[in-house]
């Protein structure tokens, strides 16, 4: 779990991040699943845009995300969500 400090050290690292995952019409299939976990492992810090049309959907979501890949929430600003996920490799 992310204390406030390192989540707004996070924050500042994703500003100028583009969503390098979107999620389509189909929502979080396998695929999308993969690609985020791909992602995950080779930057740590992504954002992933998630076409959902509510914001509890939206939050649904970026938690099922994060519950499949063991990642951390940062934040959902819109449509997109911010996940970290540590590389125990680096």
């Amino acid at each position: 779990m992310l204390d406030k400090k390192q989540k707004r050290h996070l924050k500042a690292r994703a500003h100028p991040l583009r969503p390098v995952v979107l999620t389509g019409q189909l929502g979080l299939t396998e695929a999308v699943l993969a690609e985020i976990d791909r992602a995950l492992t080779a930057h740590e810090l992504i954002k992933v845009r998630i076409n959902a049309e509510d914001r509890q959907a939206r939050r649904e979501m970026a938690q099922q995300i994060c519950d499949r890949l063991d990642a951390e929430l940062v934040q959902i600003l819109g449509h997109v969500a911010t996940l970290y996920r540590e590389n125990p490799e680096e």
